[in-house]
């Protein structure tokens, strides 16, 4: 599902501020819907910006999003990352190819706290490797 890709500092950059733009939004909004979905974005994008820093680049195939999401809490050392990120895969996948799905306002909330909670373990992440 991975393979090996050297990416320029330039572009792991690039990953994360597309990570931290979309945690923005999600911030910014008061729509669950939108909250939920820029939370789940965030969170593959700082999984695939991870990843580069790593030297891995994930192949878009069936199941990517699963295997990214392991491979981000495995990173950052967080079980609980894999369970919460699957919550929102399987939420996801449901409104997208199910019919759709009620995000609630409190779901929304919990989702945005988490969220926030893993990019800055994110953040620390990238600090520590780069200390190095």
């Amino acid at each position: 599902m991975f393979e090996k890709f050297h990416f320029t500092q330039k572009q792991i950059d690039q990953y994360l501020a597309a990570a931290l733009r979309d945690k923005k939004i999600a911030v910014d909004s008061a729509a669950p819907e939108v909250i939920f979905h820029f939370c789940y974005n965030c969170l593959i994008k700082l999984g695939m910006a991870v990843c580069a820093e790593n030297g891995l680049r994930v192949k878009a195939r069936q199941g990517h999003h699963l295997e990214l999401i392991k491979k981000l809490a495995e990173c950052l050392g967080d079980n609980d990352i894999q369970t919460i990120m699957d919550k929102m895969r399987q939420k996801r996948n449901w409104d997208l190819y199910g019919g759709g799905t009620v995000i609630t306002g409190t779901e929304a909330k919990e989702y945005l706290v988490r969220t926030e909670e893993i990019v800055a373990l994110g953040e620390k992440y990238f600090l520590r490797k780069r200390l190095v």
